[in-house]
């Protein structure tokens, strides 16, 4: 089914004066999405010396960074989302920055594992006000022909998060300690919350606006649903990105506590190593799979979600040979190009569900995949190469390399989810077209 025109875009006019301060809005709002992710990321690299100094597993670990955290970002989001369909968003993004950032440095001052705990979810129920109204934001300053860029921009936020969290973390931990590297990451936060108030207009809805008193969380939060239950798009694109982000979310966690115990490589260098290939590999991947699921859409609506399972299927056997390789420096050549095409996703799913969501409830829609996708990847994903691993290391004798084989096992799921972005892509044309005036 080829597009002759930007499909869903007919009645979809930009304000010239939206038009000229777009880009601007959407860099304050990629920078917004990075913090989120070096303060949930961060953990990662500091993973090793915090289960040293408090005499955790695993176990706990993966707790602290995954599933308390998941339950109060991941529940928080829904009716902060539903709010956002009728209030003004730019100021539930500040309040939420402002919320996770101070949570991120109270982190530093846990003095046992129970604190230490409390700040993280502290930091969940901070994010859970973000996403959802970015993503909405972005869709009503960008058509549904620009999304897959603009939102695999934003996304960006993701790699660079990750590339901040490792490098910074890992530097600022051996020379400082871990405390202070929550510090050091926490607290430009606020600055950054106060700088997005000032300067950040709340875009014009492009559809209509929820009535502002017929609030009712339940009833809106079961049309939502229902939506993502009938639009067989929307359902393979959730379960595409929650399958790789299970996957990703575990890497996340022990990808540099693999590389400290398998390789014995010092904190410092994994930051070093893993930072850069997180922030320009898994950068150029994301922005590579938003132009290019726009240029192959234009053409043919299914590329969108096309180039997303070629990728997928492209870096799951790099993926596997980057844990299974024996010699460093061969596993680091196997990870850059696997993360390049993992992270072709981003903006092409997160685009998907924006543009065949109704205009009313894309933030409801959004946080609805972000509460599937965080409930199950973030919460369970770390949870489940812990626990392996510690079944691996203390079950069946496999030392320090039952953390290995945990992430390598996990990694598998990749193809799993490359079968959805299959399924979704014919589904997703096919609504498109009937969106189409």
């Amino acid at each position: 089914m080829a597009a002759t025109a930007p499909a869903g875009s007919a009645d979809f006019v930009i304000s010239p004066e939206i038009k000229a301060r777009r880009t601007y809005a959407l860099v304050i709002l990629m920078l917004v999405y990075t913090s989120s992710h070096v303060d949930r990321s961060i953990v990662g690299i500091l993973g090793q010396p915090i289960k040293l100094e408090l005499g955790l597993t695993d176990t706990q670990l993966a707790l602290m960074s995954g599933l308390a955290f998941a339950v109060f970002y991941a529940t928080l989001g829904l009716p902060l989302a539903i709010l956002a369909d009728r209030m003004n968003r730019r100021n539930i993004i500040v309040a939420a920055l402002t919320t996770w950032s101070a949570m991120t440095a109270l982190c530093g001052l846990a003095g046992n594992y129970t604190q230490l705990l409390l700040a993280r979810i502290g930091v969940g129920v901070g994010e859970a006000g973000s996403s959802p109204q970015s993503h909405s934001m972005i869709s009503d300053m960008y058509a549904p022909h620009e999304r897959s860029r603009a939102l695999g921009f934003y996304a960006l936020g993701v790699t660079f998060g990750s590339m901040i969290g490792y490098v910074v973390g890992g530097y600022v931990s051996v020379y400082w300690g871990w405390r202070t590297a929550f510090f050091v990451v926490g607290l430009p936060g606020i600055v950054l919350a106060l700088i997005m108030w000032l300067t950040v207009p709340e875009p014009p809805r492009m559809g209509p606006k929820r009535a502002a008193g017929t609030l009712n969380i339940r009833k809106e939060l079961a049309e939502g649903f229902r939506f993502i239950g009938q639009s067989r798009a929307c359902f393979h694109v959730i379960a595409g990105i929650t399958l790789t982000a299970f996957v990703g979310y575990g890497a996340a966690s022990f990808t540099a506590p693999f590389l400290e115990r398998s390789h014995g490589i010092p904190r410092d260098q994994i930051g070093l190593i893993l930072g850069p290939v997180a922030g320009l590999f898994g950068g150029l991947g994301v922005m590579a799979g938003g132009f290019m699921a726009d240029w192959w859409g234009r053409r043919d609506l299914r590329g969108t979600s096309w180039i997303v399972a070629l990728g997928k299927l492209s870096a799951a056997p790099l993926v596997l040979a980057f844990y299974l390789t024996a010699d460093a420096t061969a596993a680091i050549l196997f990870l850059l190009p696997a993360s390049f095409l993992g992270a072709f996703y981003l903006g092409p799913s997160f685009a998907m569900v924006q543009s065949v969501s109704p205009a009313a409830m894309r933030a409801t829609v959004a946080a609805i995949m972000l509460f599937i996708l965080n409930l199950i990847a973030l919460g369970l994903g770390p949870l489940a190469v812990g626990f392996v691993s510690d079944r691996l290391t203390q079950d069946f004798g496999f030392g320090q390399e039952g953390l290995r084989y945990a992430l390598a096992g996990t990694s598998l799921i990749n193809i799993w989810a490359a079968l959805h972005f299959y399924w979704a892509a014919s589904a997703y044309a096919s609504e498109m077209k009937a969106k189409t005036p």
